[in-house]
């Protein structure tokens, strides 16, 4: 049967163990688990105050590094760090030099953590975290605290891995879920034996499916609790929101199968149920039209179909839609008539991301083509990108032989221009 949850409000206890919990969006307090012997202390939810704001005066680009509003957010600027995978969660647990790295980030006006399992069932890469576990929410509070106190807001990217995984990355009893027993092509690292095929998933079934939807709420719900801003649906590049979503990989004749408005009914029962779990103005989505990563292929109704999904997220009240863009790295070019029409129908905030500099990013907001700006390997490799690009200072380099390693280098010991 795999793995089973608790399914109480604080979410992601250990089993057998209730917390004591007041009000969802009142302060919160969780006892020690019985297992682990970690505490957690009273918590206040995560705070709205934008902190101290960047002087326009000094901007090089002045509305790039303006402040912005999200939902009941004020962020201090509008360069938002994208989601990236990092691997050096360890047990699949953040730690030390995870809370680490995104404090040396918390410059920009948003950070949003590389993707988070909300079950052992969602893990796929080698060293990704979770959080399901009173470990790893424990260590998911140092991460919040740490942004927190450079004033910095930060939201948790849930990410269901589905079919894109291997046992040898997952804990005993754990399953590779998906759709359909539709297995991607190419090959899956693990750290215990190189390259391997990736394996032919379980259908889910309607169980399957409904316990998946609650994993992402009671993933919301650990995130809220111990003190991220929000949290954003990782629904991109090939994982399993988009697997329901694509048509090569949802074979299912059911009511999450055939037509657009049944194969996006996953995506949407799971949006409301995190904003149910945490409110929609703490959630928001990210989205890969014409993105064909992990073995997604462009079919002809791509632009329509995701159009569809831009009109219904539209009646969810979430924060935002974040649209992947990844044609700077070789990937298909993403139309601009499909991110204008997200910004027709959608009436959140948008997020563009996609091989932004400062100049280009300056100009999509002035033009108004998005809300906020979000970009990736810049961070990694420069913990105080905002300053560089508000002074023009040369950037450092990243060492991509070091992305997915597990230890410190290439993670937290880039300089900054203090030194």
């Amino acid at each position: 049967m795999g793995f089973r949850y608790d399914i109480s409000f604080a979410g992601a206890v250990c089993e057998n163990r209730k917390p004591e919990t007041g009000n969802r969006f009142s302060r919160l307090l969780w006892r020690e688990c019985d297992e682990t012997g970690v505490s957690l202390p009273l918590l206040a939810p995560p705070t709205i105050s934008g902190g101290k704001q960047l002087s326009l005066e000094n901007a090089l680009m002045s509305f790039l590094f303006s402040p912005a509003t999200l939902g009941p957010l004020k962020l201090n600027n509008r360069l938002v760090m994208a989601p990236m995978t990092r691997s050096r969660a360890d047990g699949n647990i953040p730690g030390s030099m995870v809370a680490e790295y995104y404090e040396q980030r918390s410059g920009a006006g948003l950070i949003i953590t590389e993707g988070t399992a909300p079950s052992p069932n969602g893990l796929g890469y080698p060293r990704i975290p979770g959080i399901y576990s009173c470990e790893q929410t424990h260590a998911w509070t140092n991460v919040a605290r740490a942004v927190h106190s450079r004033s910095g807001k930060i939201f948790l990217q849930i990410m269901h891995c589905g079919r894109i995984a291997h046992p040898a990355n997952m804990p005993e009893g754990a399953r590779i879920l998906a759709p359909s027993p539709v297995a991607a092509s190419g090959e899956m690292y693990t750290d215990s034996d190189g390259m391997k095929p990736h394996p032919v998933p379980e259908e889910m079934t309607a169980e399957d499916i409904r316990d998946t939807i609650e994993e992402y709420a009671q993933a919301a719900r650990s995130a809220f609790i111990v003190g991220f801003d929000g949290v954003e649906l990782h629904g991109a590049n090939g994982y399993l929101i988009e697997q329901f979503i694509r048509p090569n990989t949802n074979l299912r004749t059911d009511g999450y199968g055939g037509t657009i408005e049944k194969r996006a009914r996953f995506m949407l029962e799971t949006v409301e149920a995190v904003a149910g779990a945490i409110g929609s103005e703490r959630v928001g989505i990210r989205l890969s039209p014409f993105g064909v990563f992990n073995d997604m292929p462009l079919y002809d109704a791509m632009e329509d179909e995701y159009g569809y999904l831009a009109r219904e997220l539209d009646k969810t009240g979430l924060a935002y839609i974040h649209l992947v863009d990844h044609s700077s790295m070789g990937a298909p070019v993403v139309p601009d008539s499909i991110k204008d029409t997200f910004r027709r129908e959608f009436k959140g905030a948008l997020i563009l991301s996609g091989g932004y500099d400062a100049e280009r990013a300056e100009s999509d907001l002035q033009a108004k083509r998005c809300d906020l700006v979000a970009v990736g390997r810049p961070f990694i490799a420069n913990p105080d990108l905002v300053e560089r690009w508000k002074t023009g200072a040369p950037q450092n380099e990243p060492d991509m032989s070091t992305a997915y390693s597990p230890g410190p280098k290439g993670y937290i010991d880039y300089s900054t221009m203090e030194g």
